[in-house]
């Protein structure tokens, strides 16, 4: 089978390796029909990643088909239409042992510590399967799996109907976090520099959206003081701007994996008492971002602007780094 493995920053190769096999007991083979290109893909691709390893084979938003079942399994059999849940966790550590098998102490994500979905087959235990609804194409179900980072971020945060909560950014996974809170009943703030992108949100549904490329986020909020602020830029100075217009006793949220140090006075969250909360993958969030789909509630088609066939995977990389605006989610088809 074909696999692209990235060899080193910037290096991506095709190789043809041996087909994996099923080794008996729970284990299933999967033949991958479709995998997204994250931004925490292009980390890796561009060397920036704090966590991946090299060489690596990429991709954990993969989605296919069952190919093969091991003698022990009766969750999936061939012929299911599956997407592949990212993480593998020990089960015995101290966070595995309250239930969040996602920062296991010895976690492993598949296209990260381990060789994940930009390949033709992989194998998987059968409780890291789930079935995909019927309506929803390869490349649509791709996107369950950005969803449940959002969903974790929301379950994180504890948002409840009293909150008012800001996610600042509205790009991919600020559009991901929008969904998730507007299933909510608290009152959503959405900030961004992009008047487009704020255009969307307000077609997502969100009423109140601010532009702050003009005015900073406190003046353009108005006095309003949100009791959650969700960080879904990533910009060195977030957290301290999200803790400076936080209200006192809230929540802050951050998502991001920079490296670079985030300057903030200890002040600004000892005087407030504000929770400084992150968010990291998600821990059992596909079920519920299924259940969603499956009940009408979610909807996470229409947000793939490329389709690329895996043969051709170094261009999607390529076209993704020129910055055009009309590429905003790009999946690889097999």
């Amino acid at each position: 089978m074909k696999q692209l493995v990235t060899v080193t920053p910037m290096e991506l190769r095709f190789e043809n390796v041996d087909m994996p096999e099923v080794s008996g007991g729970s284990e299933v083979l999967v033949k991958i029909k479709a995998a997204g290109i994250c931004g925490s893909d292009v980390h890796i691709y561009h060397g920036t990643s704090p966590v991946a390893t090299y060489p690596r084979v990429m991709g954990h938003e993969m989605v296919g088909v069952v190919d093969k079942v091991g003698a022990d399994v009766t969750k999936v059999r061939p012929g299911d239409r599956v997407i592949v849940d990212q993480i593998i966790s020990c089960g015995a550590c101290y966070p595995c042992s309250i239930g969040r098998p996602n920062v296991c102490l010895g976690l492993k994500v598949r296209g990260v510590h381990i060789d994940g979905g930009y390949r033709e087959y992989i194998t998987a235990d059968e409780d890291s399967l789930y079935i995909l609804p019927e309506h929803l194409s390869f490349s649509d179900a791709v996107m369950i799996e950005p969803m449940s980072i959002a969903f974790q971020a929301v379950s994180r945060a504890k948002v409840v109907a009293s909150d008012t909560v800001l996610v600042l950014g509205a790009g991919a996974l600020g559009k991901s976090l929008i969904k998730a809170l507007l299933l909510t009943d608290a009152e959503l703030i959405v900030a961004d520099v992009a008047e487009q992108r704020l255009e969307e949100a307000r077609a997502l549904g969100v009423r109140h959206c601010v532009n702050t490329s003009e005015t900073g986020l406190a003046q353009a909020l108005g006095g309003k003081l949100p009791t959650v602020s969700i960080d879904a830029a990533g910009f060195p100075e977030s957290l301290a701007l999200l803790a400076d217009i936080t209200c006192n006793a809230g929540r802050v949220v951050t998502m991001s994996f920079l490296k670079d140090l985030s300057e903030i006075a200890q002040f600004k969250i000892t005087s407030k008492e504000l929770d400084i909360i992150g968010s990291r993958l998600q821990n059992g969030k596909f079920k519920e971002v299924l259940d969603g789909i499956n009940g009408g509630l979610i909807d996470v088609t229409g947000q793939v602007s490329h389709e690329i066939p895996f043969e051709r995977a170094k261009e999607a990389f390529e076209m993704i780094d020129r910055k055009d605006p009309s590429v905003k989610k790009v999946v690889l088809v097999y």
